[in-house]
């Protein structure tokens, strides 16, 4: 993953002007667009919305099995999901929200290759709740700006990590969950895939624990930093800044407002909980 966020602007906003149908297809990712308007990511490091929805309780594999049975053919798996009672129209709609905007990260977050946009193509999923494209190029650019500012260091977002002795150091369920699988075999977004959280609010994570001195990478990232010792012996690390707070409860927000779903409304009471 690199530092800085690659220049598709003027072909997004060249397909927006057109009111575009089809996908934008690029290296590591693709962006499906109807009338203009994104509808759909999907990327290899970015779980699914099918995974994501089974990892929350909210969606079975045997929903998903249905509705593309039922569906899928038509482009119409979302409609298929709300109409068969599986789970509510607002709902599927903060979760495909927060799954567009992980996948189109690691679509649009790289320098390298070529960009391509085909025509007439649409995804079985269909329309859930379209979303323009200059938002979400600006989410993207946010969420490099948070990366950068937690830890400089990009190769640690695809390298197998490994985690360090951390000895004395109180560590919560949900970072010990990513800790377990950071044996020098797994990357990032194979942890995410594995716990079935959003790929992005992983590699902020493991980027913050990379800070703390609590994972290596083992394809060479320099190390946390000077390591020093505690009142009781154990190594700990120090770092220059605090990590930021995570991005979650922002996100939310912002999508919440985008459905104009108020936070006491049944859709946002009922919204699946988010793992990181």
């Amino acid at each position: 993953m690199n530092n800085r966020l690659s220049v598709v602007s003027p072909m997004l906003r060249r397909l927006t002007d057109e009111r575009a149908t089809g996908v934008l297809i690029r290296d590591h990712g693709a962006l499906y667009l109807v009338d203009g308007q994104v509808v759909h990511a999907e990327a290899a490091a970015a779980p699914g919305l099918d995974v994501i929805t089974a990892a929350s309780g909210r969606l079975r594999p045997d929903h998903w099995d249905d509705a593309i049975a039922a569906a899928g053919a038509r482009c119409q798996v979302a409609r298929q999901l709300v109409d068969s009672g599986a789970i509510t129209a607002g709902e599927l709609e903060i979760c495909h929200l927060g799954t567009l905007f992980d996948a189109a990260f690691f679509t649009l977050a790289t320098r390298s290759g070529a960009t391509r946009f085909r025509y007439g193509v649409t995804h079985w999923l269909g329309p859930v709740r379209p979303v323009s494209p200059g938002a979400v190029e600006r989410e993207s650019m946010r969420r490099v700006r948070l990366l950068n500012s937690i830890w400089p260091h990009p190769e640690v977002d695809t390298a197998p990590v490994r985690r360090r002795p951390h000895r004395g150091r109180a560590i919560s369920p949900h970072r010990r969950a990513l800790l377990e699988l950071a044996d020098g075999v797994h990357t990032p977004p194979t942890i995410a895939r594995e716990l079935g959280r959003p790929a992005f609010n992983t590699l902020v994570e493991v980027r913050r624990l990379a800070a703390e001195g609590l994972i290596d990478a083992t394809a060479g990232v320099p190390g946390a930093g000077a390591q020093t010792s505690s009142d009781d012996g154990t190594q700990q690390q120090e770092q220059a800044h605090e990590p930021p707070t995570a991005p979650d409860s922002a996100l939310l927000r912002r999508i919440r407002e985008a459905l104009d779903v108020p936070a006491s409304s049944p859709a946002a009471r009922q919204a699946p909980r988010r793992t990181s």
